[in-house]
């Protein structure tokens, strides 16, 4: 047998050099003993059968090479069947699968199990067979085999695997339902429970169950609180929009978290708007692990979104220090270091030290970032009062794709309004919209643009088309409703509107913000303190801050009231709807 596979091997090798290396595998050769004298009529059959063998496994080769992978894998599993080879079955079932042929790749992954009953791999071969061609129920003994193969120490990552086998799954209930079958013993043994209830978790998380994820990983983290694939599901529910899955994470970190696993926590929280959580988050993981780059850089960019200018300066400083004294994957690092060196260069516009942010995007040498580069830069001319300087700068980029015309296009339109330009941005989203006008962005950027020119009747007429369009494009509903409330008009429609947009939205400080001014213009003072209140702490942006400042004026609270501006103010002193609200009220800071 031991010169059957050196045969089989050799063949294997003959054929790829004779098809130039295509479709054929490359097979490790087996050690071998020395076998036993043999009488010379025994050595010649012996010689006849490997001969034989040789040449259909090398004819299987080159017919697989050839275009024919049809009668290439017959003649491979004839003789894997012949010979017993584990590699040849191997080989067979690759040969199917690349050909798409998932029957035949079956039949020979169930040969191979069949020849070989106590094989792993002949088993995890059937297994991956059987959930590619959606064959889950069948799937539940190969996966109990597994299991049971596998050492008890290694069984925390192979159950964790098996959410990714099963992810592409057309009935994810189903698979949720077979995976728990087969993990029953698993989940009983409070060695191997908080992984097996996580993977619980995961699955019934992927079949749309997010209560049964809960309670799974409530399971597996009552078993080990110290165990981190708990709060993982806790993060993947926070995620989905479950706010259930705030008190796994919790707990988690009541003990001595993974810092990996805060940073992700802080991420997911940026990701749902909870600013101010992720910012604690973020200050807990640079504390206590100043050498992670990673936490300095999100850090850093959430303070530059928050106009927070000199603390973000410092935390992408550290960052840049930290990354180009190395220890991350290459490319990962490349790419922060562009991402930050773009930041430090806005963030050194904003002080009004162009000089300095021409020196950052000097430094920007990635062709996917230098568009970004180059847009910087035009904003910079514009500040410096260069406007037709800055859009020829957008027009000579050039555009590779559809998406970096759009970017284009999105870059003059900015430039226009930061120069207060609304007819001229107006113009160009016009035109563009006419080209596009599927393009539900453009068709907003536009309304928004005709509420700034005063043409109100032009912007509901827009927002209304685009609502018809996209029943779920909630910045249509959030905008019409601010702006009937803002004008005092029509106020329990556009409290409708934006309840609406909550809907689709759940959360969002923004739209919170026009709920509560909506709530204000209808007199409803205790409920507008109440949701502007929670919109500023969850978001403290300077337009939110203008509101809640107005209404605590109202409410008597006018220490209260001033401190929110003061602070709306430090972060964005120009703001339109702050300084509005200062000139009407009569306030001086």
């Amino acid at each position: 047998m031991m010169k059957t596979h050196r045969l089989a091997a050799l063949a294997l090798a003959i054929a790829a050099l004779a098809a130039g290396g295509a479709g054929a595998a490359t097979v490790p050769q087996h050690k071998t003993t020395p076998a036993a004298p043999q009488r010379d009529d025994q050595a010649s059959a012996t010689a006849a059968r490997d001969a034989e063998l040789f040449y259909e496994v090398f004819l299987g080769e080159l017919t697989t090479g050839g275009g024919d992978p049809g009668s290439g894998y017959a003649l491979i599993l004839d003789a894997a069947r012949k010979s017993n080879d584990p590699q040849l079955y191997q080989r067979a079932v690759e040969i199917a699968w690349q050909a798409h042929s998932g029957e035949p790749a079956l039949a020979a992954a169930q040969a191979w199990r069949n020849a070989e009953p106590a094989s792993r791999e002949a088993n995890r071969a059937l297994l991956q067979v059987l959930v590619a061609l959606n064959r889950i129920a069948e799937s539940a003994e190969p996966l109990k085999r597994e299991l049971a193969a596998t050492p008890v120490v290694n069984k925390p990552a192979t159950l964790a695997a098996i959410p990714q086998l099963y992810a592409r799954a057309p009935d994810n209930k189903l698979a949720a339902g077979i995976v728990e079958q087969a993990i029953a013993a698993d989940l009983a043994s409070p060695v191997t429970g908080p992984a097996a209830w996580t993977t619980v978790g995961r699955m019934r998380l992927a079949a749309g169950d997010a209560a049964g994820a809960l309670e799974a990983a409530n399971r597996a983290q009552a078993l080990e609180p110290a165990f981190e694939g708990p709060a993982m599901l806790g993060l993947e529910l926070l995620e989905a929009g479950n706010k259930d899955g705030d008190a796994l994470v919790a707990r988690y970190l009541q003990g001595k978290p993974l810092p990996e696993l805060r940073l992700a926590y802080a991420r997911v929280l940026i990701d749902i708007g909870r600013y101010p959580e992720a910012t604690q988050q973020l200050q807990v993981v640079t504390a206590e692990k100043p050498d992670n780059a990673e936490a300095w850089l999100v850090q850093g960019t959430l303070q530059a979104q928050n106009n927070d200018v000199a603390a973000a300066e410092a935390s992408l400083q550290r960052y840049i220090a930290l990354a180009q004294a190395g220890g991350a994957n290459q490319a990962t690092r490349d790419r922060g270091l562009q991402q930050a060196y773009l930041l430090m260069a806005q963030l050194a516009e904003k002080r009004r030290d162009f000089a300095a942010a021409e020196g950052w995007l000097a430094r920007i040498d990635n062709a996917e970032e230098l568009f970004a580069a180059q847009t910087r830069r035009a904003s910079i001319l514009a500040s410096q009062g260069r406007l037709p300087e800055a859009r020829e700068l957008i027009r000579k980029l050039p555009a590779r794709n559809q998406a970096e015309q759009r970017m284009k296009l999105t870059a003059e339109v900015q430039l226009l309004r930061d120069a207060k330009d609304y007819q001229g941005a107006y113009a160009l989203l016009e035109k563009a919209a006419q080209q596009s006008p599927d393009d539900a962005d453009l068709l907003y950027d536009q309304a928004m643009l005709a509420e700034k020119l005063g043409n109100l009747g032009k912007m509901e007429e827009l927002l209304r088309t685009l609502i018809a369009r996209r029943p779920d494009y909630h910045h249509a509903y959030n905008a019409l409703g601010y702006s009937l409330a803002d004008r005092g008009q029509r106020l329990p429609e556009a409290r409708e509107l934006i309840r609406k947009a909550l809907e689709y939205a759940p959360g969002d400080p923004f739209i919170s913000d026009s709920l509560g001014w909506v709530e204000f213009r209808l007199g409803n003072l205790p409920e507008a303190l109440r949701i502007l209140g929670e919109a500023y702490k969850a978001r403290p942006d300077p337009e939110i801050g203008a509101h809640y400042g107005e209404v605590l004026w109202t409410a008597g609270q006018r220490d209260e009231a001033t401190k929110v501006w003061r602070e709306a103010q430090q972060q964005d002193a120009a703001n339109e709807t702050l300084q509005s609200t200062l000139r009407r009220l009569k306030v001086k800071l």
